[in-house]
């Protein structure tokens, strides 16, 4: 941290100015290679993309310049409602420290302004891969006419189940369910419920229905599947 300009910069991006397609719309894909050369997709909605990034470890001038190679997953307008998700390698001496090339990630939900930084400095990404580390060194590099090493990048917005991963109407031995749901009273007795209260922020994703009879006393359905064309 005492590499960098501040202790509020660390870690933090300054806001890009890249021109955008002004007739596209919803989300984009965009491949970004070193600093300013890009390629990218536009004009529909994206829920991930996937690609293959030879790793070189290029030199840099001095420790506050950086290269890097970047997936770039955005949507909204190049405003302040700009949000990223984005992953790929870099060469970055003021963060890291050294000249090594290094898998990063980074997200920004208002044009790096405020939200967002890389790695785990803030909140945001989590490290669940107990091999490959967010933010550590990539051996071996890629050579000039020599032999070429690669990292494989994949980024994707899950359509997770909840329960059975069907909705809560299909019933009896499609959707999850709880029964006989009761409470303890003040007597140390379990009794029936008198007033149970469902709710299903995004019924399109995942919904609940409830009941009551003599062979299951209170009970609800619920699930869902997620992602689906009702649920963006």
């Amino acid at each position: 941290m005492v590499r960098a300009s501040s202790f509020r910069s660390f870690g933090k991006k300054l806001k890009r100015h890249v021109r955008r397609d002004t007739n596209s719309n919803g989300h984009e894909v965009t491949l970004k290679l070193g600093q300013h050369a890009v390629g990218y997709v536009s004009g529909d909605q994206y829920y991930g993309a996937k690609a293959s990034i030879n790793v070189w470890a290029p030199s840099v001038a001095n420790q506050y310049e950086f290269s890097l190679s970047q997936m770039w997953v955005i949507s909204g307008s190049f405003g302040d409602d700009l949000n990223t998700i984005e992953a790929g390698w870099q060469v970055s001496p003021e963060l890291y420290g050294d000249n090594y090339p290094r898998f990063f990630t980074y997200w920004t939900t208002d044009a790096y302004q405020a939200t967002g930084c890389y790695n785990l400095l803030c909140s945001g990404f989590v490290q669940t891969n107990n091999r490959i580390a967010i933010g550590a060194a990539i051996s071996p590099t890629s050579s000039y006419t020599g032999g070429q090493f690669d990292i494989s990048l994949l980024i994707w917005k899950t359509a997770t189940q909840m329960g059975s991963g069907h909705f809560a109407g299909e019933g009896f031995g499609k959707a999850s369910y709880f029964r006989n749901l009761q409470v303890v009273d003040w007597d140390n007795n379990l009794i029936p419920l008198s007033n149970l209260k469902l709710l299903a922020d995004h019924p399109n994703c995942y919904d609940i229905q409830g009941g009551i009879n003599r062979v299951w006393g209170d009970y609800f359905y619920y699930g869902g599947p997620g992602r689906n064309i009702r649920c963006p």
